[in-house]
């Protein structure tokens, strides 16, 4: 059991990994630091896209346009961490007895 928690605690840490990157590539790519016309580039680019957008796309609907700013991915690995503590302390405990 212990196991399956470790799990979900990795795959929530790589994939706040991955909003991180995605949010810093963005921001090479606004800032013409890196092209996507290399194709290394493009291919991270479109895997992180492909990767974070779905999470990020209701966020995006919800929160208000803030002009050039975009807080989606703050919120989502808020409530990304916010799920990690609740699983590993509420949920563990229950399941586990403690």
């Amino acid at each position: 059991m212990l196991a399956i928690f470790w799990l979900i605690d990795t795959v929530i840490g790589i994939y706040i990994f991955m909003l991180i990157g995605s949010a810093i590539l963005s921001w090479l790519v606004a800032f013409n630091v890196i092209n996507t016309s290399n194709k290394f580039v493009y291919m991270v680019g479109d895997f992180l896209y492909r990767v974070t957008e779905p999470a990020l796309r209701p966020i995006r609907r919800v929160i208000p346009d803030l002009g050039g700013i975009d807080v989606s991915p703050i919120i989502l690995i808020l409530v990304l961490q916010f799920a990690n503590m609740l699983i590993q302390t509420d949920v563990r405990a229950a399941l586990l007895g403690y």
